[in-house]
């Protein structure tokens, strides 16, 4: 009591409190202020359905980071799939993957968007070519129309780079850049039209719709069958002996950069599904698919250290970087739906599906230096089908001002929701990668007719950096005595062609 007589403690006091009062004020200002900005609705009586036109600041500058997120993925891949080949086709690879993204830009901005994300019909989008007479935003969303192609770019990139890992040491430069266009301005945009474009069919399957909420299907499933239509016209790399002739997998020639790269494309998945909300404002359902998509990460790498260790007694790098791979492609499509508990059990299923599909595989004596069929493609299929099975019932779809369940819940046979969810994702997964399987495999082997698919075996031989372009990505290793290498092709010197062979 003697303090409050004091001028002074009571001058401190008033200046406390006043601060206090009006931080409080500003606080509840902009609790009251910003969800009208940001396109929530701030009260029940004002409610009003947010227009298609207008632009969401918060859900397009979230869609814009992740997809810098996913485009970064690229660097990832580069890494990944020049790690895993060998030392006279690095160059190949590096080219390949920076080319590839530049050739997918143009088309995906020609008429790629238009096919997938047209409104047009149930198999193909007729509108919006080079973006002309596109809205502000993109449907309901509230993302910037532009952003939202960025966002879809690097999806298509992503897909048109699996392809490649399949098809390493064998392909010639001419015959990438072929396929390339085939899928990225084709079979990727029109097929994914089916799942993803605003009048697919597959959105319109009775009882249940077919779900793929960041593209188990619509890109890792499209990929990897396009990767393996590609390495059975290609045939394998030429001394490559498989394990049923008594040989095995030729090594790659850098750990290093093979799992430092699948690193690099982890963290790049925090984008790639995490983002695929299109939407900063599901707080919820954001840190739901991080968890979701952490841990089948975990189990898969694990899953697939274990069992290679159980067969051969040895901790196995590349088969872990693969197994954790796996579990990310497989949760890519169900990642919104499950559960922590379901996301750790189908991730380390993937992990032990896809060490079975490479052996399969190699029996099958199809050469893939990667392993992007049995990543992409088989695990792709299980994490499709796996949204049928653990799907919880408790969560609809993203919605632009958070979760929307007014379409209701998606549910899988474990969580009481029977085989309807389980039938439209077999349905789905079937439908897009046979068709793009089929499609690719026409493709491929019309390419091979026309002699641009694969290299000669002298060039082959020769090393695809020497004689695709020019120069070895690691000279010193490769020295060649100040000639052009375009001239050391032709070379008939045995030690020269025992060199190659390296």
């Amino acid at each position: 009591m003697s303090l409050w007589r004091s001028r002074d403690a009571r001058r401190v006091f008033y200046a406390i409190a006043g601060g206090k009062a009006i931080g409080v004020g500003l606080i509840l200002a902009v609790m009251w202020g910003l969800p009208n900005y940001f396109g929530r609705v701030a009260h029940a009586a004002d409610a009003v359905a947010v227009h298609s036109e207008c632009v969401n600041p918060l859900n397009t500058v979230w869609t814009l980071v992740a997809a810098f997120l996913v485009f970064f993925m690229q660097a990832g891949f580069l890494f990944l799939e020049a790690g895993f080949s060998r030392t006279r086709e690095t160059v190949n690879v590096l080219l390949e993957g920076i080319v590839d993204t530049c050739l997918c830009g143009a088309l995906f901005w020609a008429f790629g968007f238009a096919f997938m994300f047209g409104s047009g019909n149930g198999v193909i989008g007729l509108e919006y070519f080079f973006l002309r007479g596109a809205p502000e935003t993109y449907g309901s969303t509230g993302v910037a129309i532009e952003a939202f192609w960025l966002f879809q770019f690097a999806f298509a990139d992503t897909c048109s780079t699996i392809t490649s890992g399949a098809m390493v040491g064998r392909t010639s430069f001419e015959g990438d850049l072929w396929y390339s266009l085939g899928v990225s301005g084709f079979i990727y945009p029109i097929f994914g039209h089916w799942a993803w474009g605003p009048d697919g069919w597959l959105n319109n399957i009775k009882p249940a719709a077919f779900h793929d909420f960041a593209g188990s299907t619509v890109v890792h499933t499209i990929g990897g069958f396009i990767a393996l239509a590609g390495a059975m016209a290609l045939g394998p790399r030429l001394g490559r002996k498989f394990a049923r002739d008594g040989g095995g997998m030729m090594a790659g020639h850098n750990m290093t950069l093979a799992a430092v790269g699948g690193v690099i494309l982890w963290f790049g998945w925090y984008g790639f599904n995490p983002g695929s909300t299109l939407s900063a404002m599901d707080m919820r359902g954001i840190g739901r698919v991080s968890m979701n998509t952490t841990l089948a990460a975990c189990s898969g790498g694990l899953s697939a250290l274990l069992l290679v260790y159980r067969r051969g007694k040895y901790w196995d790098c590349g088969i872990t970087v693969n197994g954790f791979l796996a579990g990310l492609v497989a949760i890519t499509c169900p990642c919104y739906w499950v559960s922590p508990t379901g996301a750790f059990i189908l991730g380390g299923v993937a992990g032990i599906v896809c060490v079975l599909a490479i052996d399969l595989f190699e029996y099958l004596r199809v050469d893939d230096p990667v392993g992007a069929v049995s990543v992409h493609g088989v695990c792709g299929i299980w994490g499709t089908l796996s949204l049928g099975l653990f799907a919880t019932g408790q969560y609809g779809a993203p919605g632009p001002t958070g979760p929307d369940t007014s379409a209701g819940v998606v549910t899988g046979l474990f969580y009481g929701g029977g085989t309807s969810q389980l039938i439209a994702q077999a349905v789905g997964s079937a439908c897009i990668g046979g068709a793009s399987f089929i499609t690719a495999l026409a493709m491929m082997y019309a390419l091979k007719a026309l002699g641009v698919l694969r290299l000669s075996a002298e060039r082959e031989l020769a090393g695809m950096d020497i004689s695709e372009h020019g120069g070895p990505a690691y000279p010193d290793l490769v020295p060649l005595d100040g000639a052009d290498p375009r001239r050391v092709l032709v070379s008939r010197d045995p030690s020269f062609v025992a060199d190659a062979r390296r």
